[in-house]
């Protein structure tokens, strides 16, 4: 079925909500997801991963940072999902860059990483050039790169089933690297074992977005169904508030 974006993101405001999100936290998970999907990179496959463990994550400890200087930090996210988490890491690895000339941050124990494109965009159209790092998989190791350079308005992303083994203290790490002083690229198509690599520069991603813009958001109907189901926790909640609200005057 066909919706449009802003029917699409209202529905993933009132999920995430529903979910326990705190204000701010739904406008950024269902904004990382339109980001994916109206750029072709298959946002509504990363949420269907992603839905049916969100409503645990109100129950996780919140991101903490485990070590921290003038250019760096540890953080460790407590299995949360990038949805509600990695916007804050990227801020602080800006606002290091900012100070220093160039920031790592490493996150720890972060799920469902490919959110942190639309994250990285903001930071580069802010001025300030960054990358991410991250690997997936088990038996079949996968590696990810995504980075955008000071001032670009698209980044671009590349992926490659590696012939790495599965490191156990990974930890579903993603490493994040951001600089005021120098322009940040990434691709894995040159990197040894890798086979069927892929690239995906800025001007790609710009040209799928117009595509979207013209065509619209297919969903399947089942996804669509689950999200609104989701959501549906909101509106009984903001209802029953409504009757307290009138049975107190």
């Amino acid at each position: 079925m066909h919706i449009s974006m802003n029917e699409l993101k209202a529905a993933l405001r009132r999920c995430f909500e529903a979910a326990g999100y705190f204000v701010g936290n739904y406008e950024d998970a269902a904004n990382m997801i339109l980001w994916l999907e109206k750029h072709g990179l298959n946002g509504l496959g990363e949420l269907k991963r992603a839905l049916p463990y969100i409503n645990v994550d109100r129950d996780k400890p919140l991101s903490t940072v485990i070590y921290e200087d003038s250019t760096s930090a540890t953080i460790d996210s407590n299995g949360r999902s990038a949805l509600n988490c990695i916007a804050a890491s990227v801020d602080l690895a800006h606002a290091k860059a900012l100070e220093s000339g160039i920031a790592t941050i490493t996150v720890h124990n972060c799920h469902n990483r490919m959110f942190i494109l639309k994250a990285l965009t903001d930071c580069g159209r802010r001025g300030i050039s960054v990358a991410a790092y991250w690997q997936n998989g088990t038996q079949t190791v996968t590696e990810h790169t995504a980075a955008i350079r000071s001032g670009d308005r698209y980044p671009s992303y590349s992926e490659a089933i590696t012939s790495l083994s599965n490191n156990p203290d990974d930890k579903q790490t993603l490493t994040i690297i951001c600089s005021s002083r120098v322009d940040l690229t990434s691709s894995l198509q040159q990197s040894k074992g890798n086979r069927q690599s892929s690239y995906i520069s800025s001007s790609q991603l710009a040209e799928n977005k117009e595509q979207v813009i013209d065509n619209g958001i297919e969903i399947d109907e089942i996804l669509w169904a689950e999200i609104n189901r989701i959501g549906e926790g909101i509106l009984v909640e903001n209802s029953e508030r409504s009757r307290e609200g009138a049975g107190g005057q």
